[in-house]
């Protein structure tokens, strides 16, 4: 990012969306950087060359109690600017201070003599949970659903599309759900009971603490919400270091449904960085999916794992994630969204995601270069529309610049979860580049974006990776190419380009096989029959 020193900074900590529109509106008047490009400069050393280069600098947060390290984070802030620096979220502007940095300062101190009291209090808690003695499944009674994650403001990705999708339909088959949330997710519906439950100020200057803190709070508010109310059985999203779910199934003697994404002890060593308490969040993992009577996997490969760790293979239940094909379909219009990014007369690539590692964002922008670079026609005809950021987002705009192809490649960013089907109705293909583990474990996903893509009826160029391969037929339902290659991935996309009525014939294919078999509704229903078949006898 070149260096301005006449106009403010911009720092987005979340995406712009979770911010009041005419704070970000009104700082936004200079360059503007996301937080994954401000932690690669911090990593690499680079964020020297931009230590008091910036008139103003603006940290945009979705709520400034809850961000982590916020002792060195706003440090880091103030030290941008030549001049003043503030912090704003959904509430509050505030100016960075002296006085601020100070409070944060004790802040910090005060939490380091607790923490060891903290941790002490948890081992002993789990112990306690790790068996749940009797439970009794009751329909008429309201099922509780459980987002403890400690990640805010999200306004789009998987896990939203997740959340919401099971939420939404769950009352088909039980009594109307209520949600007990660390935040409001995009597209749940207003009509079912909501309680955010926020967590708690303390110990956010150190990793993994605030998760381990938020156990308490959330059981104890969970509590004063039901009141007398007894659930019909608690579903909980597992998230990392979280207990709460085991801990109120116990209490209300009511099944327990773990919805299990994947190890976040694996998740960490391969995709993050290892945990400081790695034991402790493997006690608390294993705990939890022992006392599950239920545990809903989307894959295959995630139940062979949870088989080989002695859990039983009765109780896990192998979902695929799904779509609600009726928010998604070849009838949402995308000719506005056209007209906007004046792709009118272009045959568009499309991708959305939130550019994990495992996304394959950078192989596809691999692809678009070759594809551009071997068949320069295509520069005046084609564009690839990129939707979303994250992770790997610097290095797909490195890449991108590397072929000469910036000019041709739309970087959306972030966008509201609500108006994902008309991007990707502005797309002619659509493009799912997962890529491998990089230790060599099988693929463990179940790509959301791969049943929105089918729901919306357009042809699809996807890696023949695990369920991708499994779910899309070759040359039937999409084109599938060898994952994490770039040159087969090319040249499927070539073929998509050049042959519009191969793209119509895929897509009806695609559309069809969602509506038969993967349906939220459908991924909803198995779950309540497979509770009802366990409690039946």
């Amino acid at each position: 990012m070149p260096l301005n020193k006449t106009n403010p900074l911009t720092l987005f900590y979340t995406s712009p969306y979770t911010v009041r529109k005419e704070t970000f509106e009104e700082a936004l008047t200079g360059p503007s950087m996301s937080f994954a490009e401000f932690k690669q400069l911090v990593k690499s050393g680079h964020i020297i060359t931009h230590l008091f280069q910036y008139s103003e600098v603006h940290l945009m947060a979705s709520d400034m109690r809850l961000m982590a390290k916020p002792f060195v984070l706003l440090c880091l802030t103030k030290l941008l600017s030549r001049g003043k620096a503030y912090v704003h979220d959904k509430t509050t502007v505030q100016k960075i201070t002296g006085k601020l940095l100070v409070s944060l300062f004790i802040k910090f101190v005060r939490d380091c003599f607790t923490k060891n009291r903290l941790m002490y209090n948890i081992r002993k808690e789990v112990d306690s949970l790790s068996h749940i003695d009797k439970q009794v499944l009751d329909l008429s009674n309201p099922p509780v659903y459980l987002r403890t994650d400690l990640c805010f403001g999200l306004q789009a990705g998987g896990s939203v599309g997740h959340i919401a999708g099971v939420l939404n339909h769950l009352s088909v088959f039980t009594e109307p759900p209520i949600f007990l949330t660390s935040d409001r997710i995009p597209t749940v519906s207003a009509a079912w009971e909501t309680h955010v439950i926020a967590p708690g100020e303390h110990f956010w200057d150190f990793s993994e603490l605030p998760a381990f803190d938020y156990n308490h709070i959330f059981v104890r508010e969970a509590l004063k919400k039901l009141g007398d109310r007894t659930p019909s059985f608690i579903y909980q999203r597992y998230s990392h270091n979280n207990y709460s779910g085991m801990k109120l199934a116990k209490h209300y003697q009511v099944p327990f449904v773990l919805e299990f994404n994947g190890s976040e002890i694996w998740i960490a060593r391969n995709w993050g960085n290892p945990l400081k308490y790695e034991t402790v969040s493997e006690h608390i993992e294993t705990a939890n999916l022992a006392a599950a009577q239920l545990i809903v996997v989307v894959s295959q490969p995630l139940k062979d794992d949870l088989v080989r760790k002695g859990i039983a293979e009765d109780k896990i239940l192998v979902n695929p994630n799904g779509v609600d094909p009726d928010r998604y379909s070849p009838d949402i219009d995308g000719s506005e969204l056209r007209k906007t990014w004046q792709i009118e007369h272009k045959t568009v690539i499309g991708f959305i995601g939130t550019f994990g590692r495992w996304h394959g964002a950078e192989i596809l922008a691999e692809a678009y270069g070759k594809l551009l670079q071997t068949y320069p026609e295509y520069r005046d005809k084609v564009r690839l529309l990129m939707i979303g950021e994250g992770t790997t987002l610097p290095q797909v705009k490195q890449t991108l610049q590397k072929w000469n192809v910036v000019n041709s490649c739309i970087l959306t960013g972030a966008i509201p979860q609500t108006e994902g089907p008309a991007y990707l109705a502005a797309c002619d293909l659509l493009v799912s580049p997962q890529v491998p583990n990089r230790d060599g474990t099988p693929f463990f996903g179940s790509p959301t974006k791969l049943f929105e893509y089918m729901a919306m009826g357009k042809g699809i160029v996807a890696s023949d990776l695990d369920q991708i391969g499994e779910i899309l037929e070759h040359n039937e339902s999409a084109l599938l190419t060898k994952p994490g290659d770039a040159g087969g991935l090319m040249l499927a996309l070539k073929t998509l380009i050049d042959d519009p009525q191969m793209r119509d014939r895929l897509g009806r294919a695609a559309r069809k096989k969602v509506i038969d078999h993967y349906s939220w509704k459908e991924h909803t229903r198995k779950i309540v029959s497979r509770l009802r078949e366990k409690f039946s006898h």
